[in-house]
């Protein structure tokens, strides 16, 4: 397997494994059963995770420490 496909299953492994924390952080409401989002609502929520993700990475960072 090549190294760019072993680091790839790495990163989604890391990001598995954090999105419990993750979502916490995130605080995002779960989804009513039937309810779709509009695209914006979709792309504010994304932005969200991205940013609860970056902090849940950092805080296991500094545990680590």
């Amino acid at each position: 397997m090549s190294p760019e496909i072993e680091r790839q299953q790495q990163k989604a492994k890391e990001f598995m494994s954090l999105l419990p924390l993750t979502t916490a952080i995130a605080g995002l409401p779960d989804s009513e059963h039937g309810k779709y989002y509009s695209e914006g609502q979709l792309e504010a929520r994304a932005t969200t995770m991205r940013a609860a993700y970056k902090i849940a990475r950092q805080i296991i960072m500094d545990i680590a420490k």
